[in-house]
């Protein structure tokens, strides 16, 4: 006899199945799974999670569904995680499977994801029960209410759909939760957060966890799929994030917090706030996050993330052309990244930036200007992707017709472009390839130019970085070599 009152949860992101994140060994937990948990067994509701994160197999799945005897089998994605959001097709895959494997064992199966909210009728038709259309947490639980009290109409639970007598039935959305100081911390006690800190000791040398403050991004750049949280911005109030800081840094000791926001710290003074507090508070941690390049020009903000312990900004910089940022509707000029970038370099804080290659219309000059952008600015990292198109984009509706039956990418290191373009897929991977050894080449000529000016100040790493220089200089040559004799074949 199935328990109505009792839900294990999942999510779909196996590690094991995106061989990049695999050897990289820096896993954060499902964070939109344990708000979803923890709201849930606040309502009085029996909670457990089968984490796949380091599993093998959607198999594993059935002994946990024995194991916990469930009612509800909840698939409920990391909606703050960029990798989730990508809706890579082997987690889909997997998520089907397991769809499957619930269903077979008597539960009623939930789906929630950026993924499925795309494709719902593909969930539906795979296994799934039920899907929800966006933010999760209130549909889940005023549908597990409705499943407990044995109700056979859905139709005023907003944000949901299923089939109804062969027909797939979609609600009205529900509007994103506003009060985000609402919902209850997270269930962190449902991780075996040991594997997690036991990978990243293994790789990086350090133990980060991550946290949200906000949902959602009321930007529009036009690439940028928003299907769980949207367009709207939501904040957690500075006390609240502190209070969560406080907990987790005495219950698991952790090095590091990465604040998984789309945008940190766009509410008017509520950096300023949130510095001050963890002055207060004596709360001493590193953390990184993700921002833009206009929202970073003021001397005493940039100061007071520094003061809080910022020391790695990820900005999407995108291009180094400015037509192709206006094409973008990114609202951000090249002038605002080089800006930006100077300003945290002064107050010590590491910025790095996200680059995009293959938006329609980009040239070889956009190209070479975004290439000049980072062997001028130097960051501290790059993450170079091609235009990737998701559905609810304005970027997917106007390459849509050029789609095949590829639409997405099988894990985050494929890359694939899926649309004609400029050059062929082939160019966008050898130029991935070329700009990341440029890259490295021009970080260890700075370093060998620092190294002469201050020869005293040598250490066994600052000296190792210097003399990479005589590795990355060939290797960005044959890599450049390589492109050139890609374009000259076009």
């Amino acid at each position: 006899m199935k328990q109505q009152n009792s839900i294990l949860f999942t999510h779909s992101y196996f590690l094991r199945f995106d061989p990049k994140q695999w050897a990289l060994g820096q896993p954060y937990p499902p964070l939109g799974t344990l708000y979803a948990a923890s709201l849930m067994r606040h309502n009085g509701y029996k909670v457990s999670l089968y984490d796949v994160m380091f599993v093998s197999s959607p198999v594993g799945a059935k002994e946990a569904i024995e194991e916990n005897n469930p009612g509800l089998f909840v698939i409920y994605d990391d909606g703050f995680n960029y990798l989730t959001k990508m809706c890579l097709t082997n987690m889909r895959q997997a998520a089907f499977d397991m769809c499957k494997l619930a269903r077979a064992k008597g539960c009623k199966v939930i789906v929630s994801s950026s993924d499925s909210t795309d494709r719902y009728e593909e969930y539906l038709k795979e296994g799934a029960d039920f899907v929800i259309i966006g933010e999760g947490e209130h549909t889940l639980l005023e549908l597990a209410e409705a499943i407990k009290k044995d109700v056979t109409d859905f139709s005023t639970i907003q944000g949901l759909a299923y089939i109804k007598d062969g027909q797939v039935v979609k609600t009205p959305g529900r509007p994103v939760l506003k009060d985000l100081d609402s919902l209850p911390i997270p269930a962190w006690d449902l991780v075996d957060m040991e594997q997690y800190r036991q990978s990243w000791l293994k790789h990086a040398g350090y133990f980060s966890l991550n946290m949200g403050t906000t949902r959602g991004c009321p930007f529009k750049c036009n690439w940028c799929a928003k299907p769980i949280y949207g367009n709207r911005y939501n904040s957690r109030s500075p006390e609240n994030v502190v209070q969560e800081l406080k907990l987790l840094k005495s219950r698991f000791e952790m090095d590091h917090i990465w604040f998984c926001d789309d945008i940190f710290g766009l509410k008017p003074g509520w950096v300023m706030e949130f510095a001050r507090l963890m002055q207060q508070e004596n709360i001493n941690i590193r953390f990184k996050i993700q921002s833009r390049a206009d929202l970073l020009l003021e001397d005493d903000l940039v100061e007071a993330l520094a003061k809080s312990g910022c020391e790695n900004v990820w900005i999407g910089a995108e291009s180094g052309s400015q037509q192709i940022l206006d094409a973008m509707d990114k609202g951000t000029t090249v002038e605002q990244i080089h800006q930006s970038t100077k300003l945290m370099k002064k107050h010590g804080i590491k910025p790095s930036f996200f680059i995009q290659f293959g938006y329609p219309g980009e040239l070889k000059e956009d190209i070479k200007k975004t290439i000049k952008m980072i062997n001028d600015l130097l960051p501290f990292e790059i993450g170079i992707s091609v235009s990737y198109p998701l559905p609810g984009t304005l970027f997917y509706e106007r390459v849509k017709a050029d789609l095949k039956k590829k639409t997405n990418w099988t894990d985050s290191d494929e890359m694939a472009l899926m649309f004609t373009n400029t050059f062929p897929p082939s160019y966008y991977k050898q130029l991935h390839r070329y700009v990341h050894q440029n890259y490295h080449q021009h970080l260890a000529q700075n370093s060998l130019v620092e190294l002469i000016k201050r020869p005293l100040h040598a250490n066994a790493r600052s000296l190792r970085k210097a003399l990479s220089v005589f590795y990355h200089t060939p290797a960005a040559l044959l890599e450049k070599l390589k492109l050139e004799r890609l374009e000259k074949a076009l």
